[in-house]
């Protein structure tokens, strides 16, 4: 034990065995840990609200989805290009390349292909993410049947 005089007089005792530095340490530690994590509480990831698209608005295929895979900066055929990795996402090709092997016509949660969209558990970094409005029209027209129109 070690003592050391104060200013007023009075006595501070810091204790100096080898268990009460394995407690401070350990105690460092932890104070470290739970700072270096405490800093992801403000980026937890919450699940994107997907708006629901009015039954009114119409969908269709060849206008509002397929060109949704090859536009400037998103163009997921760069990769889904019938040679690369399948679906084969290309214009004129995507529908029948996707229905009915990635989607499930009526039930979007239920296909491959709404499960793993850039922006949507994607199972690689793709330097993209779709737009919850996108993600919401493709899976409105999913679970609306999936029509080739």
């Amino acid at each position: 034990m070690v003592a050391i005089r104060a200013v007023n007089g009075k006595h501070l005792t810091f204790f100096k065995s080898g268990r009460m530095t394995t407690i401070l340490k350990r105690l460092i530690a932890l104070g470290f840990c739970l700072g270096s994590y405490s800093c992801y509480y403000d980026q937890a990831l919450e699940e994107a609200v997907i708006p629901d698209i009015p039954e009114d608005q119409v969908i269709l295929f060849s206008t509002d989805i397929e060109p949704l895979f090859s536009r400037s900066g998103k163009q997921c055929t760069i990769c889904h290009n019938g040679a690369v990795q399948n679906p084969d996402l290309r214009e004129g090709k995507a529908y029948n390349s996707l229905v009915p092997e990635y989607v499930t016509a009526g039930d979007a949660s239920g296909s491959p292909f709404y499960q793993h969209l850039p922006g949507n558990n994607h199972a690689i970094d793709v330097g993209f993410t779709l737009s919850v409005e996108e993600i919401a029209l493709i899976k409105s027209w999913i679970d609306r049947g999936a029509k080739n129109n």
